[in-house]
């Protein structure tokens, strides 16, 4: 048996006892960033995703779509801003962010699953009220210093996830691929960040995992010349870095949507690079893993 063959029945070894200990396991992953644009990266997702499945795996597909939403916008000379890091949505920003989402986005993931031989079903919040949202009251301090409410339009937050929508496409053996798109009581359309309805999905389906795909290798700490970084971190400890400003920027809320999710009841939590092909398998069947992962006590930084 030469090297190269070798290598590759190592490599099988070192999955099998994580391929057994997650068959049957739910796995929630929030799809984004840089992973979603380049080809190649698109593919190495949509072949883990896949795997996962026909391991015995439940893998739950959460996507955002910034870039093509932003696209969309350019093409029909409608501008928008942003409140920070959430897009301002009025009522025809809003019937774009639904169509990229849900009518392009998403059938796109979908299809691309079926092109690797898998099974997938697209779903939006609004199918069968799987996520039911309400308005997201936004707070700022101005220059005064007092405290004022800023209109985000039709952007919502989380009320209730469905689970049994879900579970229910689970058990018909296919991969639910979901736009993170939610209906209000009135039936008003909101768009929710991605990152909070992964975490919220994850939650409801009491998940064993929650994976969110970045551009970027995971947490770090330190100064520029003692840069490291954490390869695992406690809620305590994550609390204690927002604090210090070591966790700062849009790194805040995905971590505490991270957060949300352990103190929830989901066991692990982790931020990994989607810039490197087959992230996901690297994190879930390897012993070393990448990025970070977040649990409820004992990290090791």
């Amino acid at each position: 048996m030469n090297s190269e063959a070798k290598e590759k029945a190592a490599i099988l070894v070192e999955a099998l006892p994580y391929i057994k200990k997650f068959h049957g396991k739910t796995v929630v992953i929030k799809y984004g960033g840089n992973a979603m644009i380049n080809e190649e990266l698109k593919d190495a997702v949509l072949q883990d995703l896949v795997l996962m499945k026909f391991v015995g795996m439940n893998p739950v597909v959460i996507h955002g779509g910034g870039p093509e939403i932003n696209t969309m916008l350019r093409r029909v000379n409608k501008e928008t801003t942003f409140v920070s890091g959430l897009r301002v949505t009025d009522e025809e920003v809003m019937e774009i962010v639904e169509m990229v989402l849900v009518g392009k986005v998403n059938k796109e993931i979908v299809s691309g699953i079926h092109l690797h031989g898998g099974k997938a079903m697209g779903l939006s919040g609004k199918d069968g009220a799987l996520i039911r949202a309400r308005k997201k009251r936004h707070y700022v301090f101005g220059d005064d210093g007092i405290q004022e409410e800023i209109d985000l339009g039709f952007v919502g937050e989380v009320e209730r996830i469905k689970a049994s929508v879900i579970n229910e496409v689970i058990g018909q053996g296919y991969i639910p691929v979901i736009a993170p798109i939610g209906v209000g009581a009135n039936n008003e359309t909101y768009n929710i960040n991605a990152d909070t309805v992964a975490s919220k999905v994850a939650q409801a389906l009491h998940a064993d995992k929650l994976v969110l795909l970045t551009d970027t290798e995971g947490i770090y700490g330190g100064d520029e010349e003692d840069r490291h970084l954490f390869t695992s971190l406690a809620v305590d400890q994550v609390d204690a870095l927002i604090r210090k400003g070591t966790i700062n920027g849009g790194m805040i809320p995905k971590v505490e949507c991270c957060v949300d999710a352990i103190n929830e009841g989901v066991e692990r939590v982790h931020i990994i690079d989607g810039r490197v092909p087959h992230c996901i398998l690297l994190e879930i069947f390897t012993d070393s893993g990448i990025g970070t992962m977040i649990v409820k006590e004992g990290g090791t930084a």
